[in-house]
Parts: structure tokens; sequence; C-alpha cells
């Protein structure tokens, strides 16, 4: 008899609030994303046996929209290895000039090729952003928690994880071997509150679905749909 494979829920956070003083902050448009999810769930019967999430407070105000919306949901085990990255600490290490708030959509383009450049500078470990550990050290945080979900989760189980594009695009590299600039183009297209589906068995995980959005897909929903 073939076991049943669990399902794991990769959500990254909603809108936060990019170019502010305090990123990690959602927006109230990432919260209502986060809640619209949790109201597609909950439409359709969906509960979980284990949640994670990253120390963050956008990933605990994003699973508490989720909530809001499931209506329950277990007590999430936070785990650090989700966290994300530092962009400025990433960009810094390459272009230490400070940067203003983006104003228009070339600046927005700039920021992003920058970002693109500091993330592959690390990841080949060519730079060492300050307050950051190296990029093997990053991914050993996700690797734990996949391995961990692995370890403790039962046969046929869903399991919630809710962190950051970062972590998630990695997890996704890690399952599909990508290479670094693979894994940088999936970090850069992810969008908020976007769910990622793996299927697990006992010995590994699966990529079943990337960064889509089910939850908003009614007439209004394109104008819900943000990327930081």
């Amino acid at each position: 008899m073939i076991p049943a494979m669990g399902t794991l829920y990769l959500v990254r956070h909603g809108q936060a609030s990019f170019g502010a003083a305090d990123y990690d902050q959602l927006s109230p448009l990432g919260f209502q994303q986060c809640r619209l999810l949790g109201e597609y769930w909950r439409a359709r019967g969906m509960q979980f046996d284990a949640v994670l999430t990253g120390s963050l407070k956008r990933h605990a105000q994003s699973f508490a929209g989720i909530v809001e919306g499931l209506g329950h949901a277990p007590e999430p085990l936070v785990w650090p290895g989700l966290n994300e990255y530092d962009s400025h600490a990433v960009i810094g290490a390459l272009h230490p000039e400070p940067l203003h708030k983006p104003a228009n959509a070339e600046e927005y383009r700039h920021h992003f090729r920058l970002l693109r450049e500091g993330l592959a500078a690390w990841m080949q470990g060519r730079t060492q952003p300050v307050g950051m550990p190296s990029y093997a050290e990053f991914s050993a945080g996700v690797a734990s928690a996949l391995a961990h979900v692995l370890k403790t989760a039962a046969q046929g189980s869903r399991v919630l994880i809710v962190s950051s594009g970062g972590p998630i695009s990695t997890a996704v590299g890690q399952i599909l071997q990508t290479p670094a600039e693979t894994t940088i183009e999936l970090n850069l297209r992810i969008r908020n509150s976007s769910v990622t589906e793996f299927a697990f068995t006992p010995k590994r995980h699966m990529l079943v679905t990337y960064n889509g959005l089910p939850h908003l897909d009614f007439a209004e929903g394109a104008a819900l749909v943000t990327y930081s």
C-alpha cells in the first residue's frame, strides 16, 4: 500500500512597507491579502496539522491575517531559519552609497537591478553583507525547516509555513537543484501572500505549484496583487 503523501504550503507574507523606515510591518493591503487567503481556504474546508513561521513581525502578522479568514489554526512553531535576508545589507555590500526611496518606475527597476547583483555576489561568496549569515548558513536554515517537516509530520498531513520570498525561493531551489541565477529570478518574481505547494513523503519534498494566488482570482483581485 502506498502511504499518503503530505502537503506543505509555503506562503509569502502579505505586502509589507517597502521604502518605509520599518519595512517589517504589513500594510493594510498586506493584511487583507492574507485574510482573503484564509477565507479561500476556509471555504474549502482546509485544516492544518502544524504551522511554522519565521520570527519577523510581517510573518506573525501574515499568519494572524490567515487565521482571521480561516477561523482556526495550530499555534505556530517559530523557526528563525525561515527569516528573510536583509536586502539593504545585500545591496550595501556591493553599492555602499545610500539609496533613497524609489519614486518612479525607473528607480524601482534600478533598485531591483542592484538587489539582483547583490544577491548573486552573496550567494557566490564574493561578499559578506553586514549583520547577515553567509548564504550557506542562510540556506541551511531553510533546509532545517524542510527537514523538520519530514521528520515530524504524519503521513497525509497538511503543514503551513509562513515566511518570505528569499527562504521560499531557496526552498524551491533546493528541491529542484537550481543554479543561483534561477533561484534569484524565482525570488524576485514571488508575489505577496502567494502559495507554493510541496508534496512530501518521509524521505523528500516535491514541488507541485509555485507562486499561486488562487484567493485573488476574482474580478477585482488583480488590483490586490503586489510584489514587495
